[in-house]
């Protein structure tokens, strides 16, 4: 006869991973659809509509030709196309990692605050690189046109 688990007992390590394995997939699976579907070829993704109605690259602008680059391992190309992108790619990697981690060995998940101060700060990165990427300096920074 077997005994039920008892309240302070962790969940198998399946169930543990679940969430974190459901975040990868539901990130992987877009992924790997542009990965195989170029946005460097026009026709496959309707254009942006702050790009259209303003001439000016939005922060997201290139997001998707970052993807594609990052997935075919293009890191110069993925900076170039949305850097933002990139360093956010990290950050969220890192975190997932860690999340994954904490599953894995029945620890607690890594809790993540960000107060007011840090997303002005956040605010103020993303529209210092929305300015930049649209000035003569930070031509680099900008997606080509497709």
């Amino acid at each position: 006869m077997t005994s039920a688990p008892t309240a302070s007992a962790p969940p198998p390590v399946l169930r543990r991973l679940s969430p974190p394995l459901t975040a990868l997939a539901a990130v992987a699976v877009p992924a790997a659809y542009v990965a195989v579907v170029d946005p460097n070829t026009p026709g496959h993704y309707p254009d942006c509509p702050f790009l259209t109605a303003t001439g000016w690259w939005c922060p997201g602008c290139g997001g998707l030709r970052c993807v594609h680059a990052l997935t075919h391992g293009d890191l110069t190309g993925a900076l170039h196309d949305n850097a933002v992108l990139v360093l956010l790619s990290g950050v969220l990697a890192v975190l997932w990692l860690r999340w994954g981690w904490a599953a894995l060995t029945g620890g607690p998940p890594p809790r993540v605050t960000v107060g007011a101060r840090r997303w002005a700060l956040i605010a103020l990165l993303v529209l210092v690189f929305t300015v930049v990427r649209n000035s003569s300096i930070g031509a680099g920074l900008a997606p080509p046109l497709v």
